[in-house]
């Protein structure tokens, strides 16, 4: 078999682990989830599952590297074309946190991440560099660039990057909590897009 083939098929089993893993983590919890159940899942040998990944917990943190990643990620220039526009690039961030944040899957697995943050100090590592860090340093380019173009008020980037997110991940997480009590969360359905029109009024020129 080609080398180029061989690799592909060994992408795709690597991605269907990580997809049957991340339903499995949902249902059953960290603990209840085994490797041997995972590649029952994926319809392969344990052995096989270590061919890819190393343990349990390297799977773990990969499917929660995927939840905590950054809405969108863009190029520097991509970044400037859209905050020289101003509000468009706070719409734009949020609209695709408040996707994540309704994703009945990445709900469940955000659920699980915080019950197991206590646990895990890679996982609490993991969080803080690809959930905080990458997110405020977006945050914080596209700020300054509207600094720089007398968008909006001079003031430190990464001080309004602070005070922007940290709505949104409290919205996110009062989501998880209503949830979890099967309580019905409509009344949050707008608040995200009413948080990016106060925000930017508090901080246009």
């Amino acid at each position: 078999m080609p080398k180029s083939r061989e690799q592909n098929r060994g992408k795709g089993t690597k991605e269907k682990i990580l997809k049957v893993s991340t339903t499995l983590f949902c249902k059953y919890g960290y603990k209840g989830t085994s490797v041997r159940k995972i590649a029952a899942e994926v319809g392969i040998r344990e052995s096989a599952i270590y061919n890819h990944y190393k343990n349990k917990e390297e799977i773990f943190l990969m499917v929660a590297k995927n939840i905590f990643s950054s809405p969108f990620i863009f190029t520097k220039e991509e970044i400037t074309d859209l905050a020289l526009r101003g509000k468009p690039f706070l719409q734009k961030f949020t609209s695709q946190y408040k996707m994540l944040t309704f994703d009945k899957t990445n709900e469940n697995m955000f659920r699980l991440l915080m019950i197991e943050l206590m646990q895990n100090q890679e996982l609490r590592e993991q969080f803080m560099r690809e959930f905080h860090d990458k997110n405020i340093q977006l945050l914080s380019e596209g700020f300054f660039v509207m600094m720089q173009n007398s968008l909006i008020c001079s003031s430190d980037p990464m001080m309004i990057s602070y005070e922007f997110l940290s709505t949104l991940f409290y919205l996110r997480l009062q989501v998880t909590l209503l949830r979890f009590d099967a309580h019905s969360t409509n009344n949050l359905s707008t608040q995200f897009e009413k948080h990016v029109d106060f925000f930017w009024e508090s901080i246009k020129l």
